[in-house]
């Protein structure tokens, strides 16, 4: 009899990774911005060579960290895979136009799940161990995405939507809010006609800049007083772009540099900081930087995040 009423030997197989959570692995690319989890150093990928990985940061410092290690990319912890197009300079030494920047995808209508690209919840101890959203909210759990409500809330441009998603992608999912591209608020007014808001299809509108005089206070004000307006919100902030409403320090600086109107203020921005602006793929990727180190509502400035909060409200609001 050869029966083991024991059963086989319990120190076989893989036990020592029995209840503890894999670290998910990503493949390197270039422009990637990963931080070290130990000396908080973070940068943008330039290089993978002889087993190391080089950061550069913001001010064009670089350094090398062990290929094999762990990093923070979002703020969550990862380990890196083998990249699967070339990681290096370019002959100027500078990071050339390809890159997890230029793979964003299009500008255009959002379904409420429409990103993987919204910061992790993390567990707050001092919560009790419930997660918190990157918004500050509690999240809630093992909860499929909303189908999308018929209101809308709509951003100018791709950055506004992308930073919107990464910081309250959760909650909008939880609500089934979708979030729409204007592509310029000089659209809003046509949009709003294609749209036919009403009492069951609420717009919320955030827009950059909103100061008395702008272009931009203009629009929202005819959009105010027009046919729409019962069913509209039109909130701002004063920021000449969404790039200023992450707080500087994020990018290791103590105010946003200030830009002549004559130069093109996202050209400004980089040449400034020493980064390529040169095309358009440099001001995808300056962005993905700074994106990249957004991990909570804390690291935006509290002229954005009421704007935002209000917008959601408004078009969640329950019917009377």
């Amino acid at each position: 009899m050869d029966d083991d009423r024991y059963g086989g030997d319990v120190l076989s197989g893989d036990w020592r990774s029995r209840g503890v959570k894999k670290v998910r692995q990503v493949p390197l690319e270039r422009d990637m911005v990963l931080e070290d989890p130990v000396t908080g150093w973070a940068g943008a990928v330039v290089r993978l060579e002889a087993g190391n990985v080089e950061l550069e940061d913001w001010k064009g410092r670089t350094r090398s960290f062990p290929f094999s290690g762990q990093f923070l990319l979002e703020g969550e912890l990862v380990t890196l895979g083998r990249p699967q197009a070339p990681v290096g300079r370019s002959a100027a030494g500078r990071v050339g136009s390809a890159g997890a920047a230029g793979s964003a995808g299009a500008a255009g209508s959002v379904h409420a799940d429409w990103r993987p690209g919204a910061a992790p919840a993390v567990r707050q101890a001092s919560d009790g161990g419930r997660l918190r959203t990157a918004s500050g909210s509690f999240a809630v759990e093992s909860q499929r995405a909303r189908v999308a409500l018929p209101s809308r809330i709509m951003v100018e441009g791709k950055h506004d939507a992308e930073l919107v998603e990464k910081v309250w992608g959760a909650d909008l999912r939880v609500e089934g809010v979708v979030v729409e591209e204007l592509s310029g608020v000089d659209n809003l007014a046509s949009v709003l006609d294609d749209f036919q808001p009403s009492r069951d299809r609420r717009v919320g509108v955030l827009v950059d800049h909103l100061v008395p005089g702008s272009k931009e206070s203009r629009f929202a004000d005819a959009v105010m007083r027009g046919k729409w307006a019962a069913h509209v919100l039109v909130v701002g902030h004063p920021f000449v772009d969404v790039w200023q409403a992450v707080k500087p320090a994020r990018v290791g600086l103590a105010s946003w540099p200030v830009i002549p109107r004559s130069i093109e203020w996202k050209k400004g921005i980089c040449q400034a900081l020493g980064w390529p602006h040169a095309e358009q793929a440099d001001i995808a990727r300056a962005w993905q930087r700074i994106l990249g180190q957004v991990r909570t509502f804390a690291d935006l400035e509290p002229q954005l995040l009421g704007r935002v909060e209000e917008l959601i409200d408004f078009v969640t609001e329950p019917r009377a």
